[in-house]
């Protein structure tokens, strides 16, 4: 399963169940978002982990980059961030 399809199960989850999307939302004020917010996923049956979250968003970026028409040089900050992604589409 990719990482996409596993944000795509949690977001499922969340929408079914207040309570997690509650404290899914809550990690924005944690000390280890990134962290907490993983246990959280992996306590609702999706192994989710930070590392992955990191990758997809780098990866998503590059590929922006590259579908730019010539390369762009600057990458776009707004599609890097997984879990900042994750938290707006479960608001």
């Amino acid at each position: 399963m990719t990482t996409f399809q596993k944000l795509d199960q949690l977001t499922a989850l969340a929408k079914r169940d207040e309570a997690l999307r509650q404290r899914l939302l809550a990690t924005r004020n944690s000390a280890d978002a990134l962290w907490d917010f993983c246990r959280l996923a992996q306590e609702a049956g999706v192994e989710l982990y930070a590392g992955e979250l990191f990758a997809v968003g780098e990866e998503y970026c590059d590929n922006q980059c590259k579908s730019t028409n010539g390369g762009n040089p600057s990458p776009y900050e707004s599609f890097n961030d997984a879990y900042e992604n994750f938290i707006e589409s479960i608001k």
